[in-house]
């Protein structure tokens, strides 16, 4: 394991970032400082885009949440609910079969199990940045309790 840097990073701001599905920008992590901010993917900068390649130690790219991380959630999510009927509703929903609607709107009607698929997709989330933090030596163990909730 290399060095460890000591940079302050807004969790929320990277959590938002990695939780991010615009494909049209490309966010990066500022090693040196913690900030984290995007660029459009269609950036024609090449200076920009040769700063960012040779200083690889410092700007990291942050990896987008994609449609199959998506997918994923959402059967994991879909096979833990217990009601036949809104499992077989979200089930045709997710073959895109008609007249079967959006998951986010069929879940408006029902508010705890749309709470425990938010809770989903945020532990999902959580686990992936601190394995990509640990990754990139910017968590260490000192770094649980920040992320751990204190009961």
């Amino acid at each position: 394991m290399g060095f460890v840097h000591n940079v302050e990073i807004v969790w929320n701001e990277l959590m938002d970032a990695f939780a991010s599905d615009a494909g049209d920008r490309v966010y990066f992590l500022d090693r040196f400082t913690g900030e984290i901010f995007f660029v459009p993917a269609a950036l024609e900068d090449e200076d920009f885009w040769h700063q960012v390649e040779t200083n690889k130690d410092r700007f990291l790219e942050i990896p987008r949440f994609d449609y199959s991380h998506e997918r994923n959630i959402l059967s994991g999510f879909v096979n833990s609910i217990t009601d036949v009927d809104l499992k077989n509703l979200l089930n045709n929903s997710l073959a895109g079969r008609k007249p079967y609607g959006n998951i986010n709107d069929i879940l408006s009607f029902y508010p705890d199990e749309q709470e425990k698929l938010i809770e989903m997709k945020d532990e999902f989330v959580t686990s992936r940045v601190k394995y990509w933090l640990e990754e990139h030596n910017l968590f260490t163990v000192e770094s649980e309790a920040i992320f751990s909730p204190r009961i």
